[in-house]
């Protein structure tokens, strides 16, 4: 099969093109520009283009099926060219969809957790010699490749992000992928830029849970009330099955999961780490994974990339790295790191990074999103807003947005690292949250800042 990407450089675009190569497929594609990792991963698959930019002349009637990136315009001269001569378009998800149409679909949604629980879910399948197919948003430990895709698995696993499909494509990717099996994580206000009301975001998530194939089955957070209540009114028929955050304990800085037999130390931690996990075993389970292997599997599962990542350690200090940006993320990940370090000072550092974040009336939804904290800093960057065309936000509407009175607040990059490295951070964790890098700010460096 012949297949072009029009904007092969992005982080999915480019995972699926060197899934469809390995897969023994003609791949091509343009894009304008492509940086790392996308870049050296397709230069050492040869798949990376001659020259950036945008060639019509690629597209012929040769070609089996275009797939379109998000990154391309409506008027991308590749795609209008692809419509002249009526070859097939695809959006990511619709050509994922084409590619398991005779597999058992698995799909991880929810507005958080998702990229965590699919990580999980294939961290212990990866553990049991059980080969599936799959695509997931983050680099993980011993696969090399976020998309994998074969002729034979009789499994494909789906992390089902809620964002649009194509320029030309407005649904929801996760709409498009018909599971035999779901599961729905948690629901909280996000892309904004998108769905501009709440009602309309959850609306998305309602029309996931009807996408399920009849017959199918979707594992649901009880303890999430919108989940629970999308989830119950469906009038879908499928089995719905609830979970729930098991037993836990921290000593000593340690986690034991409470299981038949007996507590299990786990790496990961947090509440909310905690009830990803519960949904991944059910998830696992209905994968034929029984409850002891799935037990034994997920004791050294360490994180998905991005995700709670320790950047620094010494005896009386350390340091995490996470992808949190949106507030309900946020609120949990400052709330675990606590929870694990309940003796030490808790400096957590949030950068306001996303189209959603920088907006004025969305800020209101970070109320107490770091109060766990026992200190808390904010950082934004003025360019940041230019950059996405919106109003500027003031240091007033952060402040009370956050509604604390002790909120340290940063709009000067230089001023946030200075902030930093003055620090003494003995007997200290800091967290770094954000989606960005704080204008520039050296991960390298925090080592040394650790100790």
């Amino acid at each position: 099969m012949n297949v072009h990407f029009i904007a092969i450089g992005g982080a999915a675009m480019h995972n699926l093109a060197i899934a469809l190569h390995n897969k023994g497929y003609q791949v091509t594609g343009s894009d304008d520009t492509i940086f790392d990792p996308s870049k050296s991963r397709l230069e050492n698959k040869g798949l990376l283009p001659e020259a950036f930019g945008w060639f019509p002349e690629k597209i012929t009637a040769d070609l089996d099926a275009v797939v379109l990136g998000m990154h391309a315009k409506a008027d991308n001269p590749e795609l209008l060219k692809a419509q002249e001569l009526g070859l097939k378009i695809y959006s990511y998800p619709e050509f994922l969809y084409e590619q398991s149409k005779e597999k058992t679909r698995v799909v991880i949604g929810g507005s958080h957790g998702k990229t965590t629980i699919t990580s999980m879910i294939l961290h212990v399948m990866h553990y049991h010699d059980r080969d599936v197919d799959y695509m997931v948003g983050a680099q993980l430990e011993g696969f090399d490749v976020m998309v994998k895709l074969t002729d034979d698995n009789d499994f494909i696993v789906l992390e089902g992000d809620e964002y649009l499909s194509s320029p030309i494509d407005r649904r929801p990717k996760f709409h498009l992928y018909k599971p035999n099996i779901a599961l729905l994580s948690g629901i909280a206000w996000d892309h904004i830029n998108v769905f501009p009301t709440y009602e309309n975001y959850v609306e998305q998530f309602s029309i996931f849970v009807d996408s399920i194939v009849r017959g199918g089955s979707v594992t649901y957070n009880a303890e999430d009330t919108e989940v629970a209540r999308v989830v119950e009114a469906s009038e879908n028929t499928i089995r719905k099955l609830p979970y729930y955050t098991p037993e836990y304990t921290v000593e000593d800085g340690e986690t034991l999961l409470e299981t038949p037999e007996g507590p299990l130390p786990i790496e990961v931690f947090g509440k909310h780490n905690l009830n990803n996990l519960a949904g991944a075993k059910w998830i696992c389970q209905h994968m034929g994974i029984d409850e002891d292997d799935f037990y034994e599997a997920i004791a050294t599962f360490k994180g998905a990339s991005k995700r709670l990542e320790k950047i620094a350690e010494s005896e009386t200090s350390v340091a995490y790295k996470d992808f949190a940006h949106s507030p309900s993320k946020v609120e949990a990940t400052t709330k675990a790191v606590k929870e694990q370090y309940k003796n030490r000072t808790l400096v957590a550092c949030l950068e306001l990074h996303t189209y959603s974040s920088l907006n004025a009336e969305f800020l209101k939804e970070y109320k107490g999103a770091l109060d766990a904290a026992d200190v808390a800093v904010v950082f934004y960057s003025p360019h940041a807003v230019e950059i996405k065309k919106l109003d500027a936000v003031t240091h007033e509407q952060i402040a009370k947005a956050f509604e604390r009175d002790d909120l340290i607040i940063y709009t000067n990059p230089d001023d946030f690292k200075d902030y930093l490295f003055s620090q003494d951070f003995k007997d200290n964790v800091l967290l770094l949250m954000s989606s960005g890098n704080y204008g520039g700010l050296d991960f390298d460096a925090i080592k040394g800042l650790i100790g």
